[in-house]
């Protein structure tokens, strides 16, 4: 059964219509389920900030990759693809529909598109930063255009860090380093919905979802879970934790590096640069079927688009004009 994904800039909606698309999509013996695909969500305790479905409001639907991080541990795209693909594969094997949402663009790609992660190798690593520190990253470069001139050519000569992944990918696989990089295409059939709106329309809903933030506590929140070194209670956020919009300006408050209004407008402002950058991945991406948020009859719409995919009837990508985000 095709997979659904709800995807598209933060503040659109994407949680409601994915609800939406779950109930209607459902059957008396195959219920469809949702699959998170943001990667805030995956964490514990983390729900103010990342507008995460509380479960009395989930309609009796069960939600898969949601909670399964403490704070403190680093996120994983790797170890997200293989949970979540064995989500979707437990979907599959009872028969139900599994429903992807979120706007973690990498997150997607990986759960959805070929994407393999080759793993690391400290010695060869070690040894090829020995050999740019001694020879020069010109010489590992030109080493990287005689095995890969495709990858040579996109990472240039003066990227040390990319150059020695790159030779230490081609050496730990024996594939060229192009080899490993993501393709648009699925691994499995599935059919993307992307969510959007003008950006004043955006930028309106943005500053309503801090404001709800706002309102339920979200500092207080981000207080429960830092560590008493940031001002807090709890054992702290780890590093990707801590990068999380909403979250990074609450604990420079705790640090006294700015007051309650400025870190209130640094959320808004930050909210909207990610929306941006949404914007930007999933625009790119022409395989997405993109609708008004505002619509209302969004959810005939998508469903529209779902019974297309089923049928065999959408337009490929390459037979029809790509349709930009709204946003874009």
């Amino acid at each position: 059964m095709i997979v659904v994904a709800v995807v598209g800039p933060t503040a659109t909606g994407k949680s409601d219509l994915a609800l939406d698309l779950a109930q209607a999509l459902s059957t008396p013996h195959a219920p469809a389920e949702v699959v998170n695909a943001d990667a805030y969500q995956l964490y514990r305790g983390m729900d103010v900030g990342t507008a995460k479905v509380p479960p009395g409001e989930r309609r009796g639907v069960v939600h898969h990759q949601l909670d399964v991080l403490d704070p403190l541990e680093d996120a994983s795209v790797a170890r997200y693809q293989a949970g979540a693909r064995a989500d979707l594969d437990a979907i599959g094997a009872r028969g139900g529909r599994a429903v992807v949402v979120g706007g973690s663009g990498l997150y997607v790609r990986a759960l959805l598109d070929h994407m393999d992660f080759p793993g690391t190798d400290p010695r060869v690593r070690a040894e090829l930063e020995e050999r740019a520190e001694r020879d020069g990253r010109r010489a590992l470069h030109a080493e990287l255009a005689r095995l890969d001139p495709e990858a040579a050519a996109s990472i240039g000569p003066h990227n040390t860090r990319r150059i020695v992944r790159a030779l230490e990918v081609i050496a730990i696989t024996g594939q060229p380093y192009t080899a490993n990089l993501p393709r648009q295409e699925y691994v499995r059939p599935a059919v993307q919905i992307g969510l959007d709106c003008d950006r004043p329309t955006l930028d309106t809903r943005v500053a309503s979802r801090v404001d709800r933030m706002w309102a339920l506590d979200l500092v207080d929140e981000v207080r429960g879970l830092a560590s008493p070194e940031q001002g807090g209670t709890g054992r702290g956020l780890g590093t990707t934790a801590a990068r999380a919009v909403g979250y990074a300006e609450v604990l420079e408050l705790f640090a006294g590096r700015s007051s309650a209004d400025e870190a209130r407008e640094e959320v808004t402002a930050n909210t909207r640069r990610l929306a941006r950058k949404q914007m930007g991945w999933f625009g790119r991406d022409p395989r997405v079927q993109w609708l008004d948020a505002a619509a209302p009859d969004l959810l005939e719409q998508a469903l529209a688009i779902v019974s297309a995919a089923d049928g065999g009837t959408l337009p490929h990508p390459g037979e029809a004009p790509v349709r930009r985000s709204l946003g874009s």
